[in-house]
C-alpha cells in the first residue's frame, strides 16, 4: 500500500452540507474515505473511455415478453455475440414484463455496441448500462 499524504480542499459551505448527509446515508465513517472513492470512480471512469483496459459491464433490460419476436431477438443477440456476453439472468417482473441481467466483456467499444443492440430492439422499455475496469492502475 502507497503511503497516505494529508492535503486540503476547500469547499464552498452549502455544498459540504449537501456532501456530509450524503456520505453519512451511504455508510461513510469520514469524508476522507468518500473523496477517494469519489476519485477512484473517475480514474476508472477514465480507464472506461481510453479503451485500453479489460472492461466489463452489467446491463439491465426491462422489456415487454408480449411483444412478438422480441425474446427471439434478444436471444438471437446474445448467441451471436458469445465472447462478449458472459452470463444473463432472467426475471419475470409481473405477467406482462420481464427483466434481463446482462454481463459482458470486452472492449468497451465492443460491450457498447452490444448493449446498443439489446437496448434499441422494439419492445425493451427501458435499460441501463454500468460499465466498470479492474481499476488495475489505482495500486
Amino acid at each position: 500500500m502507497s503511503k497516505l499524504v494529508r492535503f486540503g480542499v476547500s469547499l464552498d459551505e452549502t455544498l459540504l452540507n449537501k456532501f456530509d448527509p450524503y456520505i453519512s446515508r451511504l455508510g461513510y465513517r469520514s469524508r476522507s474515505e468518500a473523496i477517494r472513492d469519489l476519485i477512484r470512480e473517475r480514474l476508472v471512469d477514465e480507464e472506461w473511455k481510453s479503451g485500453k483496459e479489460a472492461a466489463m459491464g452489467v446491463l439491465s433490460l426491462v422489456y415487454d415478453h408480449d411483444v412478438r419476436e422480441l425474446s427471439r431477438k434478444l436471444t438471437d443477440i446474445q448467441h451471436h455475440h458469445l465472447g462478449t456476453i458472459l452470463s444473463t439472468t432472467h426475471v419475470h417482473m409481473d405477467e406482462h414484463n420481464c427483466l434481463e441481467v446482462v454481463i459482458l466483456k470486452g472492449t468497451a467499444r465492443t460491450i457498447q455496441e452490444v448493449a446498443g443492440l439489446l437496448l434499441s430492439a422494439r419492445g425493451v422499455k427501458h435499460g441501463k448500462l454500468i460499465t466498470t475496469t479492474t481499476g488495475k492502475h489505482l495500486d
